[in-house]
């Protein structure tokens, strides 16, 4: 080296020097990438929730008999999926409008209107705000359902969608079809304020299936009978025309249970056992409690009874068959007042 002439030095130099260059430069753009994208839940790892309810750490999460419960209904769905379901699809992002996402804290809801999915709502507006909200109750009904209030899954990118579908906590809250059905039309065409629907749907509804109408019915629509809603449900114009409304859609439209799999499926008839055992695996029973229900009128199956206690067996047997999915896949018996057993 030092017998060397100073160029060929001076050239040996500048390659060594090049050839770290070159060394930094791949070690740089070879370096992985974090594991969680911008938006994802901050913080250090942690034990998954699902290891915590399926693998029985009693220790850590003291849920023994909702454990069963939701383990249980996660089987008996998959089970009535691999059943009951022949073709499967791509969803599309309008499939995802449902889902919404909570990055915080690493949750999934699906929303299903009339299973509890206002208070759903309002937790999850506490637990995304950044100590804005605090209380669930404060937050009124019909800020809840502000668009843009909460984040869905269809606002995100394909690789975004697919890296939050496998490591979030996915859940749907579910309710007997028929008590939430009856529950949809008492609220949505019982109720004089509801004067959107009643125009939006109630005129069409009267129009279409009453003889003879009154003009002012026809104007208002403010006096669907619930037969009317039936034959208004099972006529097979009404979804040629548009999609069923959100409130009276089928769970397994609106959620995709054969095609997302959801790792917990609670139900309303066990709402505030189930809300608690959600909110503990994920982590933030001490940051918020589910409101509990101060309805004194609530829909259940003695009330559904009552109002398809006029519906002739011609109709109770089209309609069971259009919501014979959601009846087989969250394992809802047949009602035991309709006709068409």
């Amino acid at each position: 080296m030092m017998g060397m002439p100073r160029g060929g030095r001076l050239f040996l130099a500048t390659c060594l020097c090049s050839f770290f260059v070159l060394v930094l430069y791949f070690q740089s753009i070879t370096k992985p990438e974090p594991a969680l994208k911008s938006g994802s839940r901050p913080g250090k790892s942690r034990r998954s929730p699902l290891q915590t309810l399926y693998k029985g750490d009693q220790k850590q999460l003291e849920l023994s008999g909702a454990q069963k419960s939701l383990q249980g209904r996660r089987e008996v769905l998959e089970q009535a999926c691999l059943s009951h379901t022949k073709k499967r699809r791509v969803l599309s992002p309008e499939d995802l409008k449902h889902l919404i996402v909570d990055d915080k804290h690493g949750l999934i809801y699906c929303y299903v209107p009339k299973v509890a999915c206002t208070n759903w709502k309002r937790v999850l507006m506490v637990l995304s705000s950044n100590g804005r909200y605090t209380d669930p109750l404060a937050i009124p009904a019909n800020e809840a359902h502000v668009a843009g209030n909460l984040h869905t899954l269809s606002e995100f990118s394909v690789t975004e969608i697919n890296q939050r579908l496998r490591s979030y906590l996915k859940f749907i809250f579910v309710r007997e079809p028929f008590e939430r059905l009856v529950s949809a039309y008492r609220n949505k065409f019982t109720r004089s304020y509801n004067t959107a629907f009643h125009k939006r749907y109630g005129t069409k509804i009267i129009r279409r299936h009453r003889p003879n109408p009154e003009p002012e019915a026809l104007e208002k629509g403010n006096n669907v009978s619930f037969r009317e809603f039936i034959q208004y449900l099972v006529d097979p114009r009404t979804q040629r025309e548009e999609p069923f409304n959100e409130h009276w859609e089928r769970v397994h439209s609106l959620c995709h249970p054969c095609l997302i799999h959801y790792d917990v499926v609670g139900k309303y008839e066990t709402l505030e056992p189930d809300a608690h055992a959600v909110l503990r695996l994920a982590g933030v029973e001490d940051k918020v409690h589910f409101p509990t229900s101060s309805k004194s009128t609530r829909t259940d199956g003695n009330m559904a009874a009552r109002f398809f206690k006029h519906i002739s067996p011609f109709y109770q047997k089209k309609l069971f068959n259009l919501y014979r999915m959601d009846f087989l896949l969250f394992n809802y018996s047949t009602p035991e007042y309709l006709r068409s057993r």
